[in-house]
């Protein structure tokens, strides 16, 4: 399978695209029409050196994801509720609105997946170091697939998930060189080992190996400690994942991310045809980007960065 740096995340009845200097979202309007928001997109990891070092650039493509992501999302939801007429012009207080709504998910985050199981553990009475880290790894892991049971049972998601599904199938259809034809594309798995479910697995993962080193938290300078490394946690995690996308045809490497795949049974469905030509919709604007050309012409051995699937 050539590796194509191309990512996307599903959004309210649509698709967000992303290459290594192309955005594209596409939604399918109340009127059965489809609507596109397009624009440039250059990493900061690009622009500076220091940023493009391993494990760092996993913590910056992480936060650059949920901006982006974030955007997409009210471009969607702004699209799929109006029902003629021009999107009314954004307030001023759009851009601090978006970075408060990051900044709560990622202190709801960090309470669910860091600090609550750790306070958990503690409560239970375990003080060894390596069962202290097991346990609260353990919890850490439960409260994930919770998390994703939540998600998958939402009824209101349900779309979001099959867009999803199709997301991975539309990018799949590319990296195996088919036709970006909506038949083409539904015949390909809605699993993907690049996909943010996977990433988040590994996270999990990683952070258990990494706190059992740090050890049990006893007051909250340990707990900031642990907090502290979560973008370097995140970072490995990246490596993981890009190493994976590279190196996906090796039965070792599929052996790895098995368990993370499975996950996403929980996070994507099974697309209809409109859902696909969506994804399609979406690919088609930044598949023209130069670096998606270079890489599917020479496949494998061509280097360029990673962009998650959400």
């Amino acid at each position: 399978m050539p590796f194509l740096p191309v990512g996307g995340q599903a959004v309210i009845e649509g698709v967000m695209m992303r290459s290594p200097t192309r955005v594209a979202v596409v939604v399918r309007h109340p009127d059965g029409s489809l609507r596109a928001m397009e624009k440039p997109f250059e990493s900061v990891t690009r622009r500076i050196q220091l940023l493009k070092l391993p494990i760092v650039r996993g913590a910056v493509s992480l936060f650059e994801t949920m901006s982006l992501g974030i955007t997409a999302l009210n471009f969607s939801a702004e699209e799929v509720s109006k029902e003629t007429g021009d999107a009314p012009k954004a307030p001023a207080w759009q851009g601090a609105a978006q970075a408060l709504i990051v900044a709560l998910s990622l202190g709801l985050g960090v309470l669910l997946f860091v600090v609550a199981p750790a306070r958990i553990t503690a409560w239970l009475g375990f003080k060894d170091r390596v069962g202290f880290g097991l346990v609260d790894g353990l919890f850490r892991l439960l409260a994930f697939v919770l998390y994703l049971l939540l998600i998958s049972q939402w009824k209101e998601m349900a779309r979001v998930l099959g867009y999803h599904g199709a997301e991975h199938k539309a990018i799949h259809a590319l990296e195996n060189r088919a036709p970006l034809t909506p038949e083409s594309v539904q015949s390909f798995p809605r699993l993907h080992p690049r996909c943010g479910t996977s990433f988040l697995f590994l996270v999990v993962v990683v952070s258990i190996v990494a706190f059992t080193f740090i050890g049990r938290p006893r007051h909250i300078g340990d707990h900031l400690l642990r907090i502290a490394c979560l973008p370097l946690i995140a970072g490995v995690a990246f490596e993981f994942i890009r190493l994976s996308g590279k190196y996906y045809a090796h039965p070792w490497v599929r052996a790895l991310v098995w368990p993370g795949m499975q996950f996403q049974l929980l996070t994507t469905r099974e697309p209809d045809l409109s859902m696909c030509e969506v994804a399609i919709a979406a690919l088609e604007r930044v598949r023209g980007d130069e670096t998606v050309v270079a890489m599917e012409r020479e496949g494998d051995a061509a280097r360029a960065e990673v962009a998650f699937i959400q």
